[in-house]
């Protein structure tokens, strides 16, 4: 089964199509590891094989973000980000995959080793890439860009509560995964969060599958891009826009998440990280297995090793939900002979 949603709710399920684009349940896979504490042992949750071509969290939304988009004759999405933004990268793959058209509007960023790569694919599939932030006049980049192009815009990240309700249905996935003893019920999930529309719909979604699990959000960009009040409200919003389409989902479920914002592990803003995210990412490909980066997971797995080794830990079942993408890109991060789609301001990247 791939569509836990409406399994759950068939009215919703009604109402919320989306375009098979995941594959679905990603597995999850316990982990014993040394540590100078004691042998440890978590849960991870492998969402980055979400997708055969480009794995990670974004899958999930854009499944019914997508579909609403070729339901409203869209031939076209355009969407936001930073110069290596997974996002953008996993719109453009999956744009390509159903035969849209795509344009992303990419702002400058810290230099990270993950940057030429992702605007070589984007090179690779022909994105159309403009320059966006900054001095850029918005208004007249919209109008060249989006006016009469049947193009349907995709919020950065993914994150609306349309967005969001794919991972209300991860909630429910993890769910009946507990109930088939693929693992035990997680005392904590440690997530890496951004725009927030992943943690907001997996909170809801452990809420509607009666879990006490406890999510600790870990932030990864500036606040005013993603602080506590922000995630109530998508919560709030997504609640409400589900219970309208299906009474039987209970709007007061928004009441009920269990949710720990933890902005200790920013390390300074978006991309940029310290000692502490390095370790983590060396500490998880070593001993897990697992291939992370800096700019997110980096920072959860730090937040999830940190509280792993406290005085006050007692053997709680912690998961690490793995946003990243693990599939290999055809691409390289070399320079490349020509640009063509790539704005020659991106060049710094190749630095």
């Amino acid at each position: 089964m791939s569509d836990f949603l409406s399994a759950t709710y068939p009215a919703l399920g009604q109402h919320l199509k989306k375009l098979p684009l995941a594959e679905l349940p990603t597995p999850v896979e316990r982990t014993e590891f040394d540590t100078p504490h004691g042998s440890r042992s978590i849960t991870v949750k492998k969402d980055d094989i979400s997708n055969a071509h480009y794995g990670g969290n974004k899958i999930r939304k854009l499944e019914y973000i997508f579909r609403r988009a070729l339901d409203r004759g869209a031939r076209r999405v355009a969407t936001f980000g930073a110069a290596g933004s997974n996002h953008a990268l996993a719109t453009a793959v999956l744009a390509k995959q159903v035969g849209l058209e795509c344009t992303c509007f990419l702002g400058h960023q810290k230099r990270t080793p993950k940057v030429p790569r992702a605007l070589n694919m984007h090179r690779h599939l022909g994105t159309e890439i403009v320059r966006y932030g900054g001095s850029v006049d918005q208004l007249t980049l919209f109008r060249q860009y989006l006016q009469n192009r049947q193009t349907w815009v995709v919020p950065l990240g993914g994150s609306s509560w349309l967005g969001a309700v794919g991972f209300v249905s991860a909630g429910l996935e993890l769910a009946q995964q507990i109930r088939d003893d693929q693992l035990p019920c997680p005392d904590r999930i440690y997530i890496a969060t951004g725009t927030m529309g992943s943690t907001a719909g997996l909170a809801l979604g452990l809420a509607a599958a009666g879990l006490s699990t406890e999510i600790h959000a870990v932030c990864v960009v500036e606040e005013r891009f993603g602080n506590p009040l922000m995630l109530d409200r998508l919560i709030q919003k997504t609640a409400l826009m589900l219970n309208r389409l299906d009474p039987s989902f209970d709007q007061e479920l928004a009441g009920k998440v269990r949710l720990v914002w933890r902005g200790e592990f920013l390390a300074g803003g978006y991309a940029a990280f310290d000692e502490s995210v390095s370790n983590a990412v060396d500490a998880a490909h070593n001993r897990l297995g697992l291939s992370l980066e800096t700019t997110y997971t980096g920072k959860a797995m730090a937040a999830l090793l940190h509280d792993l080794q406290q005085p006050d830990y007692r053997g709680e079942q912690y998961l690490f939900w793995n946003t990243h993408n693990s599939r290999e890109l055809p691409v390289t991060a070399d320079r490349p002979d020509s640009l063509d789609n790539i704005p020659v301001e991106f060049l710094r990247y190749y630095e």
